[in-house]
């Protein structure tokens, strides 16, 4: 069968983008927030803001500053924790309200994507027409605010949505595109971070308009090879990149930052076994199996350390996922060293059909018990149990014993949700 048609339309892209999405999410559960600055994240003093609602916003507070921070500089902020579980069911009800348009959606992340609605202006009307209705519609049936960028390409669409906030809609017509970039400052090209807009400014390139009359020899010598010529064709409005829907998730992952830093060994293994077992539970929600588990600590110096795992063949069970993580962990050898963030990253990702086949018989022909189960199938049980009551009352109803003192909640650590293989879908929120 044949894909979705793709018309001629001169500006077929849209970008989607929840304004505030966490803190709004927030106001919207809690009406006694409305109107209020909130800010997302851990109240301690190793936190950071994970996202801010634009009433923050006007007294500079910003997504991932430090907390201490952010309450500096708004002394009446309202700090609440952060719900990945309630942002992940509004992404979804997002998602499918984008999907109602086209089949042709990328996600980015929770909060926002790319359409190609080329093939749906005989049905919805102009590119422009269709933003409008789906702001409506996100409006009046999540209850939530989101800005729509209009263009020829997937860059301009991003960026237009950002100069659309709050709650805003633009559209540039294709004839447009290079004239309306160049007074715009260099910081706004796709791909142009502060120290990229650094080395550029350093260089006398300040805004958009300096890049496209830049000698793109110039510039690769000034930011490197693949980025001088990436940023010099955006400069003049020019992005081959289509809108890819069909992208499968790299990775699972989910970190968390130490209020004080840690030199116990015990503590470490436990807040590791928490993120673990969070990981491995979303895993199974999104019917994947993984092969490669990684460990990350960031020591006191902020140096970071790494270790990994390949399995001989792909799992979605949690005792196993664990222990090749605890294993990781003791071989970095950390005794003697104070860590400020632990990680647990699952990768090598894909459906679980032939774990099951191989959940009979371990590598070494395992043999069933006495009473004709096999310990594959009892922790594949004990699993899906879990699961289902975590699911009905919340993290952590169901978890090892050797967490029952732990006081962290599992949802307060900063994810990473399910990677994709260009752009990287992540929990953040800055919109």
């Amino acid at each position: 069968m044949s894909g979705p048609t793709r018309t001629s339309h001169p500006e077929p892209i849209l970008h989607v983008d929840m304004d505030a999405f966490y803190a709004s999410v927030e106001q919207l559960d809690d009406p006694a927030l409305t109107g209020a600055p909130v800010a997302v994240g851990s109240p301690s003093g190793r936190g950071v803001v994970a996202a801010a609602s634009y009433e923050a916003r006007a007294f500079g507070v910003r997504s991932a500053m430090p907390m201490v921070r952010a309450r500096r500089l708004c002394p009446g902020l309202i700090v609440v924790p952060p719900r990945f579980a309630r942002y992940r069911e509004v992404s979804g009800q997002l998602m499918a309200v984008l999907r109602d348009v086209t089949p042709l959606v990328e996600p980015l992340s929770l909060d926002e994507a790319f359409l190609d609605v080329g093939g749906a202006v005989q049905l919805f009307g102009d590119p422009p027409a269709i933003g409008a209705a789906i702001r409506i519609r996100v409006r009046s049936e999540l209850g939530l605010p989101c800005s729509v960028g209009v263009g020829p390409t997937k860059s301009i669409a991003k960026l237009l949505s950002g100069l659309a906030k709050p709650d805003g809609l633009l559209h540039w017509p294709a004839a447009e595109v290079t004239t309306r970039l160049r007074p715009l400052p260099v910081q706004l090209l796709w791909g142009a971070g502060p120290r990229t807009t650094e080395r550029l400014v350093e260089h006398g390139l300040t805004t958009i308009g300096d890049v496209a009359d830049t000698d793109v020899r110039l510039l690769r010598r000034v930011v490197g090879e693949s980025l001088g010529g990436q940023l010099h064709a955006l400069a003049h409005g020019i992005d081959p990149r289509g809108v890819e829907p069909a992208q499968e998730a790299r990775s699972v992952s989910a970190e968390t930052t130490f209020d004080e830093d840690v030199d116990d060994p015990v503590v470490l293994e436990r807040r590791l076994q928490r993120l673990a077992t969070d990981v491995t539970r979303r895993l199974r929600a999104q019917g994947l199996a993984a092969r490669t588990v990684t460990v990350k600590v960031r020591l006191a110096d902020h140096r970071d350390m790494t270790r990994s795992q390949t399995l001989p063949r792909p799992t979605d069970r949690t005792h196993e996922l664990v222990a090749t993580g605890q294993a990781l962990l003791r071989s970095l050898r950390l005794e003697r060293s104070r860590v400020r963030l632990v990680g647990f990253r699952l990768s090598g990702l894909g459906t679980p059909d032939a774990v099951t086949q191989l959940a009979l018989l371990d590598d070494e022909g395992e043999a069933t018990e006495a009473d004709g189960h096999v310990p594959g199938e009892r922790w594949e049980a004990l699993d899906r149990a879990a699961d289902a009551i975590v699911a009905r009352y919340g993290a952590p109803s169901v978890s090892f014993a050797s967490l029952l003192d732990d006081e962290e909640h599992p949802e307060a650590a900063s994810h990473s949700d399910a990677d994709s293989s260009a752009s990287g879908v992540s929990g953040s929120d800055d919109g």
